[in-house]
């Protein structure tokens, strides 16, 4: 059986940037448009509002982020949904195909957070941080625990589970968790990755620890930077 091109009006981005076979080429095709890929970060733990994804995406304009989004619908990778009531508002969402990218963005965290050239004082979105931790655990040191951590940052809240070695993120409300941790993502990397003690940040009011402090204790040990490049 011969290959077969197969594209439609519906699928098809409005211009290919490469008339190349290769997958990463068409990869590029999809996602290669400059902030595209940090709509797709923005979007990776749940549903978020036009709004939502602009207030993280720090220089984006209404118009860009209008175009990257209407791209990624019609490439297949982000759909419109509305939040059922009382919420009634209309949200983007990654479709069950952009969620198999998972594997792609913890992988590139590994990969470039091996450069010297990262600079951890620069702003930091929630949902990085919380893809960081997802691509960064220890998986051998937490294939015992069983953890289920919560994350507050102002209006944004999600729940990290910890379990088999491997932590399942996603935004929900901070219930039924061992402990909160609330702060900006800036200063909880100082605590995750910098092996800052949790009280001394407490008291400059720098972070927030409610429940279970020993929970917490255990879990920002499970997290650390890649060693850099030579």
């Amino acid at each position: 059986m011969g290959l077969e091109k197969v594209t439609s009006v519906n699928d098809a981005p409005a211009k290919r940037r490469y008339d190349d076979a290769c997958g990463t080429a068409l990869a590029l095709d999809l996602v290669g448009e400059r902030w595209a890929l940090l709509v797709v970060r923005e979007l990776m733990f749940g549903p978020r509002r036009f709004g939502q994804i602009r207030e993280q995406l720090t220089g984006i304009s209404a118009n860009v982020l209008t175009q990257r989004l209407e791209g990624m619908i019609a490439a297949g990778i982000v759909e419109r949904q509305v939040l059922p009531p009382p919420a009634s508002v209309g949200v983007y969402a990654l479709t069950e195909w952009g969620y198999e990218s998972v594997p792609i963005f913890d992988a590139m965290v590994r990969w470039a957070l091996r450069s010297r050239r990262h600079d951890p004082s620069l702003p930091l979105s929630p949902a990085s941080l919380m893809m960081s931790m997802r691509a960064l655990i220890d998986r051998q040191a937490a294939r015992d625990l069983a953890i289920v951590a919560g994350f507050r940052f102002g209006d944004d809240a999600f729940v990290a589970r910890i379990s088999g070695g491997a932590m399942h993120v996603e935004r929900a409300p901070v219930e039924n968790t061992e402990f909160v941790l609330e702060g900006s993502p800036n200063a909880l990397i100082r605590v995750i990755y910098g092996k800052h003690p949790l009280a001394p940040l407490e008291a400059q009011g720098a972070i927030t620890v409610s429940g279970d402090r020993e929970a917490a204790e255990r879990f920002t040990a499970l997290f650390a930077l890649p060693s850099k490049v030579d």
